[in-house]
């Protein structure tokens, strides 16, 4: 009997739990935490949703969408369904956000008619061995109301989308398509590069004059003549300032200190780390949410799969006491001299959903140089910022003294100020920021009434500049500040507006294309009260009332759906079409059959087709200017590498001429060589003209050209 109890005491089945995410890369980062009975697998995102091909939403009935398995996902779903009869428990591990939430919903409809498994949801915000155990040990249920939300977004999303694109066909052009939230975004870029264009720069001067004092020298800026703040409209009345005060005594006039208090920011959300990592790195906003996704995910350091930071889709700066006590714990041994008190809290934004922590690395302990050897270039870079941010929010303040100096030359008053880090605080873990602070220069040693000598006067024209074109950080944060979208759309909104062609980028900003501003204009002039940023903010307030359970989510669609569909009506009927209106005439004959052909705008600009279509198919890229090269008669035109389909412009003549540019021509040419100019950008001079001869110094910018290799052509 002994022998028996102890074999069948041996033979005791484990429980099985089968553990579903939406990727590879976090299911096996999951895998090696929960060990024995778990099996975790992906669902790839969605698996089941609307169809692409129809509208699927059934108006007469309430509005209820009819949702299908996403094409190509039906053998992923059997096999989920499959390991799930195998299974005692089913945890369903998507997202922890309202996509998220619906992918758990339409998992549990789709199992729980396969299986006797007991099914529950779990969310954690980061993927480490103990929020995922904790998670496990702690199932809850699906919360109806969040899948509410986003079913609320899909349907008024589809609705919009598929009663706007067959105005665009009808009106524009075959193919295209129109999005709620994108068509706002698109309006705010168009109405941004109508303020460029509009914009007429006007001259103004500075007057700058070099000092010194024994071997050191400075320069200073007059601030003031004759007691007023001066205006300098033209060189004439500089060089007359110039004449006035070159021959009198200079005299060190005023010396103030000012201290200043700098407080460390809070930790990143969403919207502020594709901010930054376009202002300092220069990603886009969607490479960022790519490499974030890998960091979240998990990557090996060493023989352990770490998932190195939170989730980043979050519009919260909250921070967990675990997270807390942990970066305290660490800045006690490296920086206790830097340590406050107690914890420091900040704000959440209003409006924000408050859902997840803000993005903060899992492990204080995992350092950027004490991973750096297993990350990407890309990955270190943005993982380096995430933890400096949040390491520095529980830090002390820093201080500078900035000392201002006033030199006085006959009835002018030149400034300069110098400023230094007197307390290091939170800057001591910033080594960008520190570094960039501790280099601002430094006065000699002055006193009121003392004379210095003066050197040299600078005058220098200037222009002032116009309004910026949006980039990546700065549309991100309109349409944050706008309540425009939500941390998770961000980037898909550029993405999208990109992928249709109606923006491009150029030198980092964002310009919408002539197919971009006619689509902008139809739709603003047709649909004014729901292609503005009030009525989409609005939406985003609706849609977390829905999740809040304040509001019936077919409700709000009825709302909506009535005026709407009866506007859509009234512009097919009474919009004239302008379809065709693009299309001109060029000299160029088609070299296969001989006739004209035509400039025609397609999916991706303009191109040029042969007026003999259907007959003749011959299409081609439109030259953008002459080629450059002695002896070359061929033509610049747009062209994109292979790998990752980056736009620069090279002959025609290619292999045989290998001529490129990465600035694109615009329709002049250099009134000293004759190459054509390009249009470029920064931030001192913002945009302006210069030549793409290397050897000509019309307006020409001292950046060197980057490199491309003839594979990538």
């Amino acid at each position: 009997m002994a022998e028996k109890k102890g074999s069948a005491k041996k033979s005791k089945k484990i429980p099985q739990t089968l553990v579903i995410v939406e990727s590879p890369a976090k299911a096996h980062t999951i895998e090696k935490y929960l060990g024995p009975g778990f099996t975790v697998k992906a669902s790839m995102g969605h698996l089941i949703d609307l169809p692409k091909s129809r509208l699927a939403i059934d108006i007469e009935n309430n509005f209820q969408p009819e949702y299908i398995t996403v094409r190509g996902r039906a053998k992923l779903l059997k096999e989920l369904q499959k390991d799930a009869k195998k299974s005692d428990f089913v945890l369903l591990a998507s997202d922890n956000d309202r996509e998220g939430e619906a992918i758990a919903w339409h998992l549990n409809n789709a199992l729980k008619d396969k299986t006797d498994a007991k099914i529950s949801r779990i969310v954690f915000n980061e993927i480490t061995p103990v929020a995922i155990k904790e998670a496990v040990q702690h199932p809850g249920e699906i919360v109806e109301s969040r899948v509410n939300a986003q079913k609320a977004r899909r349907v008024l999303d589809r609705l919009v989308g598929y009663n706007l694109s067959p105005l665009l066909w009808a009106k524009v052009k075959n193919g295209l398509s129109a999005g709620r939230v994108q068509s706002v975004a698109l309006r705010l870029i168009c109405e941004r590069e109508e303020e460029v264009e509009n914009f007429i720069p006007e001259e103004y001067w500075s007057l700058d004059a070099d000092f010194a004092k024994g071997k050191t020298k400075f320069t200073a800026q007059l601030v003031k003549y004759k007691g007023e703040n001066p205006e300098l409209k033209s060189e004439k009345t500089v060089n007359e300032i110039i004449e006035e005060i070159k021959n009198s005594e200079c005299v060190v006039s005023n010396i103030k200190q000012t201290e200043k208090t700098v407080r460390p920011k809070a930790p990143f959300t969403t919207s502020k780390l594709q901010q930054a990592a376009a202002n300092r790195l220069g990603y886009t906003s969607r490479k960022t949410m790519q490499i974030a996704q890998q960091l979240y995910e998990g990557v090996n350091i060493g023989s352990n799969r770490v998932g190195l930071i939170t989730y980043m889709r979050t519009d919260s700066v909250r921070i967990s006491q675990t997270a807390l006590q942990d970066v305290r714990g660490w800045l006690s041994k490296n920086y206790p001299s830097e340590l406050p008190a107690e914890p420091i809290e900040y704000a959440v934004g209003k409006g924000a959903q408050d859902a997840h922590e803000g993005i903060r690395p899992t492990y204080t302990e995992y350092t950027p140089d004490s991973v750096k050897e297993y990350l990407t270039r890309d990955q270190l870079r943005l993982y380096t910022i995430i933890w400096e941010r949040f390491v520095s929010s529980q830090m002390n303040n820093a201080k500078t003294t900035t000392t201002s100096a006033d030199i006085t030359a006959g009835d002018a008053v030149f400034r300069v100020s110098a400023s230094k880090i007197t307390e290091k605080g939170f800057y001591s873990v910033i080594k960008l920021l520190s570094s960039k602070e501790e280099k601002t220069g430094a006065l000699p040693s002055l006193k009121v009434g003392e004379v210095i000598n003066s050197d040299k006067f600078y005058p220098e024209q200037h222009f002032t500049q116009g309004p910026a074109r949006y980039t990546d950080a700065s549309i991100v944060r309109t349409l944050e500040e706008k309540g425009i979208g939500r941390p998770s759309t961000y980037a898909p909104i550029i993405s999208v507006l990109l992928d249709r062609y109606y923006i491009t980028r150029s030198n980092k900003q964002l310009v919408p294309t002539q197919l971009g501003r006619m689509i902008c204009k139809i739709l603003v002039e047709s649909f004014p009260d729901v292609i503005n940023e009030h009525f989409t903010a609005e939406v985003e307030n609706t849609l977390d009332k829905v999740e809040q359970d304040e509001i019936v989510w077919n409700n709000m669609i009825a709302d909506f759906f009535g005026p709407f569909k009866g506007r859509v009506e009234e512009v097919m009927a009474k919009v004239e079409s302008v379809k065709g209106s693009l299309d001109e005439p060029t000299d160029k004959i088609c070299e296969k059959c001989g006739k004209p052909m035509m400039k025609k705008l397609g999916r991706f600009g303009f191109f040029l087709a042969c007026s003999g279509f259907p007959e003749c198919h011959n299409t081609k890229s439109i030259p953008l200017a002459k080629c450059p090269v002695p002896g070359c008669n061929g033509e610049i035109v747009a062209r994109k590498t292979k790998g990752r389909g980056k736009e620069f412009y090279g002959c025609t003549n290619y292999p045989t001429c290998n001529f490129i540019s990465h600035f694109k021509p615009i329709d002049q040419y250099c009134p000293k060589c004759g190459w054509f100019l390009v249009e470029k950008f920064d931030k001192k001079n913002g945009s302006y003209k210069s030549c793409i001869n290397p050897d000509c110094d019309y307006l020409h910018s001292a950046d060197e050209e980057p490199a491309i290799d003839d594979a990538d052509v």
